[in-house]
């Protein structure tokens, strides 16, 4: 029996309706285990749960991302392997049981290009032994990924990264409704959904309801699971709390809050849903339209100079015109407001794309932590999922720009995301690469930033190098059908060019104050400044009026510039004031329906 015809798939055309505890009963010790939705969005958070409290153990997780689904597991000591591309628990920071796993080896950690994780998937679900996809280019990723390995093209003899099936034993879902005969409906960015469904032997699906055959057809943009694709599909009201399920109810983040930050109650027990439900807020959040944000007073900043970290947004703003096509990363709020505030100024035609590319052609609305996500889903022109994204998109060297926050990058702007190592010897593990290796070759334009500028973060040469722009040229990037363009680096001292010619980092601007000697203090290789160097030009009056008012009220960006210590009180801010944003919201909305 040959490894295609292996796996026994448990699905039909009439998925069994059951409860959470028959969907957690059809998981097995070692499964080969994914979960699907996307950061704090559309998470299975009740199967998971319920999984967690299980006897199931020995679990290969494998997902995109890691995040909440994979602390939840490894809090419950079920998972012996992991394979990811990223984790991260967005605003929160780091996940340390993820990091504490990952820098005692006592979990093996596979780390993944977003592009091989998709074609291994898509190779499995279209029952191929193996699929192509283009070689990250300067990164040294190609040797960490499982199986993965360059070939010449059998056609034209070009070198070409191939990688085998990636099956699942199980895939985990959450979605907004199903109708009686298991169709399943998803509205929204839909992740690596469709392609780890059909990369499964057996797929479980948790729903806020179930609707009679034929009531999905009254609804509008969304996306359809048939129910072929089905195996298992049990009611879940509020099965994704406390991350979103648009549009029943928005992510409560001071529960999520609360949970990452109580020390002696457990996670599974931090993160359950009250008895009365999803708390009303967040249900009525959900209600809330782009334009009765727009109508409402944000929050009044003080005339005061432009900050670091307002600079640095608007000149990545300025770097944005009309043509431009720029994707918001996993955790990059400073590269969304910049985006955002180039549309709401100078760029209206741009495109910009949210929540990995799932989100296609959104409105500049305000990043209103709580409301982000159900603005940019009523926004948004489409929705679509990574794989989707990454083959229309990507690969296809349309998007511009995906403006990155990196931890440390050397004098030949080579990325490090994976690890540290600490002068004892040991590890610090980093979030992981994402898509990094992959799209700093395909977008036209490559632009980092690091927030704080030390010899800790530019260094000489990175120990890891999980992303780099390998075609510089436009004679290297022609060949690949990718457009020429900038490439540069953003820290909170400078702005420095990628040299086609010396492929070294040169200063090209300064920040007002910086001297260059500062800047050489702080920098872990010998500095070249260009001879044209000048200082990063100030934001003006208007520019910093729409970006404290408009587009970025809370100061989320502000999350970028400060360090673990400080970021607790920051986010305990934030929260604060997204809370009374929300409810100024709500009662617009009521104000507005009763007229």
């Amino acid at each position: 029996m040959t490894n295609r015809a292996a796996m026994s798939l448990v699905k039909s055309n009439r998925p069994r309706f059951t409860d959470i505890k028959g969907l957690v009963a059809m998981v097995g010790h070692g499964h080969s285990f994914g979960v699907g939705g996307h950061h704090f969005a559309r998470l299975p958070i009740a199967l998971l749960r319920a999984i967690a409290k299980s006897s199931v153990k020995d679990l290969r997780y494998i997902c995109w991302a890691g995040g909440l689904p994979l602390e939840l597991l490894l809090e419950a000591d079920a998972v012996a392997e992991i394979d990811l591309c990223f984790s991260s628990l967005d605003i929160f920071g780091l996940p340390p049981r993820f990091r504490a796993a990952a820098e005692s080896g006592a979990i093996p950690v596979r780390d993944w290009t977003a592009l091989a994780m998709i074609q291994a998937l898509r190779a499995a679900q279209q029952n191929l032994p193996s699929m192509p996809f283009q070689l990250p280019e300067g990164s040294g990723m190609l040797a960490r990924v499982p199986g993965a390995r360059a070939a010449p093209d059998p056609i034209d003899g070009a070198s070409t990264g191939f990688i085998p099936p990636l099956r699942l034993d199980t895939f985990v879902v959450h979605s907004q409704r199903a109708d009686e005969s298991g169709n399943v409906q998803i509205i929204g960015p839909r992740a690596l959904d469709f392609a780890m469904a059909g990369a499964a032997r057996q797929v479980l699906v948790t729903v806020e309801e179930i609707v009679p055959v034929g009531a999905l057809r009254q609804d509008g943009r969304q996306s359809i699971l048939t129910r072929n694709q089905v195996s298992a599909i049990a009611l879940a009201p509020g099965g994704a709390y406390p991350a979103s399920c648009l549009p029943f109810y928005v992510t409560d983040y001071q529960a999520l809050s609360a949970a990452f930050t109580a020390r002696e109650t457990p996670l599974v027990d931090s993160l359950r849903l009250p008895s009365e439900g999803v708390p009303e807020l967040h249900q009525k959040a959900a209600k809330i339209r782009a334009g009765t944000i727009l109508a409402t007073p944000m929050l009044a900043h003080a005339e005061k100079k432009a900050s670091v970290d307002e600079i640095i947004a608007a000149r990545i703003a300025a770097e944005l015109d009309n043509e431009s096509f720029a994707s918001a990363g996993a955790v990059s709020p400073l590269a969304n407001v910049a985006y955002r505030l180039a549309k709401a100024t100078h760029a209206p035609d741009m495109i910009i794309a949210t929540m990995s590319c799932g989100h296609l052609d959104i409105a500049p609305s305000p990043m209103i932590l709580s409301l982000i996500e159900s603005l940019d889903c009523e926004t948004a022109a489409a929705y679509a999922g990574g794989d989707d994204t990454y083959s229309t998109y990507y690969q296809a060297g349309a998007v511009t720009h995906e403006i990155v926050g990196a931890a440390q990058v050397d004098r030949r702007g080579r990325v490090n995301t994976i690890a540290l190592r600490k002068p004892s010897g040991g590890l610090i593990r980093l979030s992981g690469q994402g898509g990094m290796a992959d799209v700093a070759n395909m977008h036209r334009d490559y632009l980092l930033y690091i927030p704080r500028h030390s010899v800790q973060s530019l260094v000489d040469d990175v120990e890891i190098v999980s992303s780099a722009r390998g075609l510089l040229t436009a004679a290297e990037r022609g060949p690949m059908g990718y457009r020429a363009g900038k490439a540069l680096v953003f820290t909170d001292l400078c702005v420095f060019r990628l040299d086609e010619t010396s492929r070294d980092l040169v200063v090209i601007e300064t920040i007002p104050g910086v001297t260059r000697q500062q800047i050489r203090d702080a920098t872990g290789f010998a500095v070249t400044f260009d001879a044209g160097c000048g200082e990063v030009p100030l934001p003006s009056d208007d520019t910093l009026a729409t970006l404290r008012n408009r587009i970025d009220p809370l100061g989320l960006r502000r999350l970028e510039f400060v360090s673990a210590k400080e970021r607790g009180a920051l986010i305990a801010e934030i929260l604060k004031a997204d809370r009374a944003a929300v409810e100024r919201c709500i009662a617009a909305q009521g104000s507005l329906v009763g007229n």
